[in-house]
């Protein structure tokens, strides 16, 4: 520990509605040496909004290389910072957590100031079940990529949280559909906490057919439902999961965890209630 450093506080910020910050998190923006923000005029309406006069410098994924160096030489020379992103928590989709894997690498205290996320409003309103889930954020913009990664999400088992662009969700939905059915569950939360909030539950066929008939505008965030539980006695993936998506799903699975074929085919079996040797050989079929 870096005994005459400063403090590195990751502040969560409103999402929307400019009430949504708690007393600490204003305490701490007020009494920061210097606050990095994504975007310097997106913060200076909340700082107006509450009165804060710190000064704030830009921090996003242009200037993240260079501003992370100065940043890590103010922490260390003893001034305590704060970082924000433009709404909700710091570093989850945005350049913070390289900041954050320095400072921590050079025994500054990074101390997290909890608060908002959209990732974890979206799940709590949308009725799908909350005992596990994977937040994702953006997957591929481009349709062979975002297919070949919903291929490989198609069979986990638990609730998928996803960020998309308004402009792509069509598309998004639609390559969604295909690929893990049309009556696969999910909703689409839009706007969160502001004038014109939005949730939409239902299937993926529903919900397709209503945004092309009205184009969403605003922050988007997908909750997707996991599949039905298989039937654990004779092994059976559930409709629309067929040894295709359980290969694609036991790739996944060894590239994201760095787990030999082998063991994510074990870990697979587990999670879906087929056999080892079934995982195993369907990630053979899907290269």
């Amino acid at each position: 520990m870096a005994t005459d450093a400063g403090t590195l506080y990751l502040v969560s910020t409103p999402i929307g509605n400019l009430e949504d910050i708690t007393l600490r998190a204003l305490r701490v923006l007020e009494e920061a040496a210097m606050v990095a923000c994504e975007d310097t005029r997106h913060t200076a309406r909340l700082f107006d909004r509450h009165g804060i006069t710190t000064p704030r410098t830009s921090f996003h994924e242009h200037n993240e290389k260079d501003k992370c160096e100065q940043l890590l030489r103010r922490l260390l020379d003893g001034e305590d910072l704060a970082l924000v992103s433009d709404a909700g928590t710091p570093a989850i989709s945005d350049p913070g957590y390289r900041l954050v894997h320095k400072a921590a690498e050079a025994g500054v205290t990074v101390v997290p100031v909890p608060g908002p996320s959209a990732a974890l409003a979206a799940l709590t309103v949308s009725g799908i079940s909350t005992a596990g889930f994977a937040f994702l954020g953006f997957l591929p913009p481009k349709h062979q990529a975002r297919r070949k990664a919903l291929e490989a999400l198609a069979a986990y088992p638990v609730a998928l949280i996803l960020y998309e662009a308004p402009h792509r969700l069509e598309a998004m939905l639609a390559d969604l559909a295909e690929v893990m059915g049309p009556d696969r569950r999910l909703a689409v939360a839009r706007e969160l906490t502001k004038v014109h909030e939005e949730v939409l539950r239902g299937t993926a066929a529903e919900i397709l057919e209503h945004f092309r008939e009205t184009k969403p505008r605003g922050e988007i965030t997908l909750v997707v439902a996991p599949p039905a539980k298989p039937d654990a006695k004779d092994g059976r993936l559930p409709d629309g999961l067929d040894d295709r998506a359980l290969g694609s799903f036991v790739n996944w699975l060894a590239e994201e965890h760095d787990l030999k074929r082998k063991a994510a085919a074990e870990l697979a079996a587990g999670l879906l209630g087929v056999t080892k040797n079934r995982a195993y050989r369907a990630s053979l079929d899907r290269g």
